[in-house]
């Protein structure tokens, strides 16, 4: 009984809020009279997809009040309003997902009142002090009743509020249209870097190298002694190109990944960030990193190269910034292979607060984790911790 009165009394706190959102709604009735008022005189068109972005918002808040009640997510599908006014309103009356809120919201004026007439029969569950038989049998009706009353609440809501087929296919048309320039902005700005770096570094140790060797050449009978002093110095340029070059090439694909795998190259990185080296004080040396691994074995089936990639990017990056901005002398590494994809945890003890319009290479990590349709979940709180979890889906 104990366990009746419990799911009742969370079936009434469903419908009681229901209640209070359908009484909202009639009150909202105003609002929509005055969009569609002033949308019909023109002067107040620019109400129209304000009015569509706050019925999304009352929308998912009711979407969000039944998936807390039948453990049910229902997806959103939604075309983005921006733009100029006249791009704004015809995305905001062409989108399928304005249709399928204003149809819930028409329906809810009707079943949300006839949530707001049966609620008052669960008070008459409750009374069961002395009176007899007769009311605790009504109470063992009525209790699962008011139950069943919220779960066909949540049925209506969960059916008027699915999006449709068409709706869908909007919204992923959408997503992978930003997704894709995205992409193209990611790979540009990588091109970018790659010539900046071969222009101001290999290219520029390479012709000093070889004027060294030229005047070498010149040197070479009448002053061997700075002829092999120029030849040191050429060898020293050829050894600092082949460096950078090193680094660039490490940058496109890292020869790591080839040779190792994720696994074995993740934790190659991880030792590097063990001890300090020498000419690169800005990496922090000295960062102690953990490495955890599960279900992912040195000898078993691989990641694509494309996904291998990106979750080394990834643990590269966050452990760049955990030695630069957290303040943390430990961090933490884990490689999962989930039955959908790979997933990457990187987590430190540091200060928090991430902020990604600070530079600090978030915005780089999110652009290269959408190219392959995965995503990032940041969590950074003031005062720490940050964990950082990156999804890649792939065939294993």
């Amino acid at each position: 009984m104990r366990t009746t009165v419990r799911q009742a009394g969370r079936a009434t706190a469903h419908l009681l809020v229901a209640a209070a959102m359908a009484f909202g709604m009639y009150l909202f009735i105003t609002v929509l009279l005055i969009t569609a008022v002033g949308t019909l005189a023109v002067i107040g068109a620019w109400l129209l997809p304000e009015t569509v972005l706050l019925v999304r918002r009352i929308a998912g808040a009711k979407r969000r009040l039944t998936t807390a009640w039948t453990g049910r997510e229902i997806p959103e599908a939604y075309r983005s309003i921006d733009g100029p006014l006249t791009e704004r309103l015809r995305t905001a009356v062409r989108d399928p997902g304005t249709r399928t809120d204003l149809r819930w919201m028409l329906a809810y004026y009707g079943y949300g009142a006839l949530i707001v007439l049966a609620l008052p029969l669960w008070p008459l569950g409750l009374v069961v002090d002395g009176v007899g038989c007769g009311l605790l049998h009504r109470r063992a009706v009525v209790l699962p009743w008011i139950e069943r009353l919220a779960d066909l609440e949540a049925r209506w809501s969960t059916a008027l509020l699915r999006p449709s087929p068409r709706a869908l296919l909007a919204a992923r048309v959408e997503q992978l249209t930003a997704t894709r320039a995205d992409a193209v902005a990611a790979h540009g700005a990588e091109l970018r870097r790659i010539e900046r770096d071969l222009h101001d570094g290999a290219q520029a140790r390479l012709v000093s190298l070889s004027m060294r060797i030229g005047l070498a050449k010149r040197a070479y009978d009448r002053d061997p002694d700075a002829a092999r002093k120029l030849l040191d110095d050429a060898q020293e340029q050829a050894e600092e190109a082949l460096a950078e070059l090193r680094d660039v090439v490490r940058g496109i694909h890292p020869p790591i990944l080839s040779d190792r795998g994720l696994t074995g190259a993740v934790r190659a990185l991880a030792a590097g960030w063990g001890s300090p080296r020498s000419g690169e004080p800005e990496r922090g040396g000295g960062l102690r990193v953990t490495v955890d691994v599960d279900g992912l074995a040195d000898e078993g089936p691989r990641a694509p190269a494309a996904v291998e990639a990106a979750g080394y990017f990834v643990v590269a990056e966050a452990l760049t910034n955990v030695a630069k901005h957290s303040g943390s002398p430990t961090a933490a590494v884990r490689l999962v292979r989930t039955m959908r994809g790979l997933r990457v945890v990187v987590g430190d003890e540091g200060r928090g607060g991430v902020d990604e319009s600070a530079g600090s290479g978030l915005l780089g990590v999110r652009r290269r984790v959408a190219a392959l349709d995965g995503t990032v979940r940041v969590s950074s709180p003031a005062g720490g911790p940050t964990m950082i979890e990156v999804e890649l889906p792939c065939v294993w």
